[in-house]
C-alpha cells in the first residue's frame, strides 16, 4: 500500500479539469480548489517540515539543503485551481519550499486489476546555472516507511523527478536494500527520456504511473504525456522484493 507525495517547484498557469478516463474509478482526486494563498487540504495531505523526518535520516537522505515550511510563500492554493510549490531565498541566504504528502496511504492495486497515478505539473522554466541544485519529485512510497523508516524496502516509485533544470524526466525504482540488492541501490532502476512536444521545464506535462496486476507477471509502468518512460516486470526481481515494496506481505 502507497502514499504518495509531492516536493516541488511549480507556477499556476491555464486550469484544467480533472481527467475521467473511460474504465477507470476515481479514489483520490485533489483539484486545489480554494482561495488564494490558502493551504491544500489538511484532510487530503500532511506538511512535512524541516530537515527531515523525526528520526529519519538527515536532510530527507537526499543532501537536500532547504527547509520545508508551511509559509504560504512556499505552499498555497492559487484561487485558480493550482497548488503552488515555491522556492525561496531568504537574506540570510538560507532557501526554503514544501513538500506534501497525502495523508491516505492504503492505494493499492486491486487482485486483477489496475492502479493508476497521475498528475499534471509545470516545472520552472530555468535553465543552465539558475537550475542548478534544483531537483522537484511526484513520488508513491510504500506505507510501511510511515511504520518502520526502512528504505528502500518500503518500496518507491518515482513518478517524476528532474534535475538541474534538464529537458529530461525520469521514473524510477527504488527497492530491497542500500546499498546495492535488487534495484542497484542508491540510484535504483530508472529510465530518462525528455519531454514530448514543449521541454520539460516551463511546460504542463502529465506524469503517469501504473501497478498492473490485470497481467502475469505484474508490470510497473511509467509514463509521460502518455508516452512510455519506464517499464518493469515483476519477474525482474525477486518475489520477497516484490511483496514487499507492493506492501502484500511477506
Amino acid at each position: 500500500m502507497l502514499c504518495l507525495g509531492l516536493a516541488l517547484s511549480v507556477t499556476g498557469v491555464a486550469r484544467a479539469e480533472i481527467p475521467r478516463p473511460p474504465g477507470w474509478t476515481p479514489i483520490f482526486v485533489d483539484d486545489f480548489d480554494g482561495p488564494a494563498g490558502s493551504a491544500p487540504s489538511a484532510e487530503r495531505w500532511r506538511v512535512d517540515l524541516g530537515h527531515g523526518y523525526p528520526g529519519g535520516p538527515p536532510n530527507w537522505g537526499t543532501q537536500e539543503i532547504q527547509r520545508y515550511t508551511a509559509d504560504p510563500a512556499n505552499l498555497a492554493l492559487d484561487g485558480e485551481g493550482h497548488l503552488l510549490i515555491s522556492p525561496q531565498r531568504g537574506p540570510d541566504g538560507e532557501w526554503t519550499s514544501a513538500r506534501i504528502e497525502s495523508v491516505r496511504d492504503d492505494f493499492l492495486a486491486p487482485a486483477g486489476g489496475m492502479l493508476r497515478i497521475e498528475a499534471r505539473i509545470l516545472m520552472p522554466g530555468v535553465s543552465g546555472q539558475a537550475a542548478l541544485g534544483y531537483w522537484p519529485a511526484f513520488w508513491a512510497l510504500g506505507r510501511s516507511y510511515r511504520e518502520t523508516g526502512a528504505w528502500p524496502a518500503a518500496g518507491e516509485f518515482d513518478i517524476m523527478e528532474s534535475v538541474n533544470g534538464l529537458d529530461s524526466v525520469w521514473g524510477i525504482l527504488h527497492c530491497d536494500v542500500n546499498p546495492g540488492g535488487a534495484c542497484g541501490e542508491p540510484h535504483g532502476i530508472g529510465a530518462s527520456r525528455a519531454c514530448p512536444g514543449t521541454p520539460c521545464p516551463g511546460h504542463f506535462h502529465v506524469y503517469t504511473f501504473e501497478w498492473d496486476r490485470s497481467v502475469t507477471p505484474e508490470e510497473l509502468r511509467w509514463y509521460v504525456d502518455g508516452q512510455l518512460l519506464n517499464r518493469i516486470v515483476q519477474t525482474q526481481l525477486p518475489a520477497a522484493t516484490w511483496r514487499a515494496l507492493t506492501d502484500q506481505g511477506g
